[in-house]
C-alpha cells in the first residue's frame, strides 16, 4: 500500500514539474514581441513635436557662400515658399534658403566639454576628472541644398538651443518643403522623368 501511494505521490510530482516548464515556455513565447520597425533606415514611430513659431531664436554657423557666424532668428516665409535667416540687432534679412532647392534636411549635435566642467579641471585640485564628464551638447539643424546662383551645392547649419526646439523647426521645415521623412531625416525624392519619345520612329 505505501508503494502504490509513494507511485502515485511521483507520478503527480512529474506532472506538475512538466505542467509548469509548459506554462514558462508559454508566457516566454508570449513576452517576445516583434521591433517596433523592421524596415532599414526607418527609427521606431515617435510622438510628432508641436509645430514651430513663425520666427525662432537660431545661430547661423556657416554654409552659405558669402555670410559668417551671426546671431538672429529663422523665419519661415510660407507666401515665398523660403526659410529667411535675420539679423539679431535689427531683424534685417541676411539671406534667404527657398524650400524648394533644399535636398536634405537633419538634426545634428556635436559634444563639449561645458563651461563649468572647464573650470572645475583647471581650479579644483584633482577636478581634471570630474571636468572631463562635466559636457554639453551643440545642436545644429543642417540643410543640403543645390545653390540656385552657382554649380555648387552647400550645407548650411543653424544652432538651436534645446532639441525640443530643435525637432519642432526640422518636422515644420520638412512638411513646408515638401521633404519625406527618412529615419530621423527628411529628403526629397527624385520624381522620375518621363521618357522622350519624340525621336522614336
Amino acid at each position: 500500500m505505501r508503494k502504490l501511494y509513494n507511485s502515485a505521490l511521483a507520478a503527480a510530482f512529474t506532472l506538475s514539474l512538466a505542467g509548469g516548464a509548459a506554462a514558462q515556455r508559454t508566457a516566454t513565447v508570449t513576452e517576445q514581441r516583434p521591433a517596433a520597425s523592421s524596415v532599414p533606415g526607418q527609427s521606431a514611430s515617435a510622438p510628432k513635436p508641436p509645430p514651430a513659431p513663425a520666427s525662432v531664436k537660431a545661430k547661423y554657423e556657416g554654409g552659405v557662400v558669402g555670410y559668417g557666424k551671426a546671431d538672429g532668428t529663422l523665419n519661415f516665409d510660407d507666401v515665398n515658399r523660403r526659410l529667411v535667416f535675420r539679423d539679431k540687432k535689427q531683424g534685417k534679412e541676411i539671406f534667404a534658403v527657398p524650400y524648394d532647392i533644399v535636398n536634405a534636411a537633419w538634426a545634428d549635435s556635436k559634444s563639449q566639454r561645458s563651461t563649468a566642467g572647464t573650470v572645475v579641471a583647471s581650479t579644483v585640485p584633482f577636478g581634471g576628472i570630474a571636468g572631463m564628464f562635466m559636457n554639453s551638447k551643440t545642436r545644429y539643424l543642417v540643410l543640403q541644398y543645390r545653390d540656385p546662383d552657382t554649380p555648387a551645392a552647400g550645407m548650411a547649419s543653424f544652432k538651436f538651443d534645446t532639441k525640443e526646439m530643435l525637432a519642432s523647426v526640422l518636422h515644420t521645415f520638412g512638411h513646408k518643403a515638401g521633404l519625406t521623412q527618412r529615419g530621423d531625416a527628411f529628403v526629397r525624392r527624385n520624381v522620375p522623368r518621363p521618357a522622350d519619345t519624340s525621336n522614336t520612329p
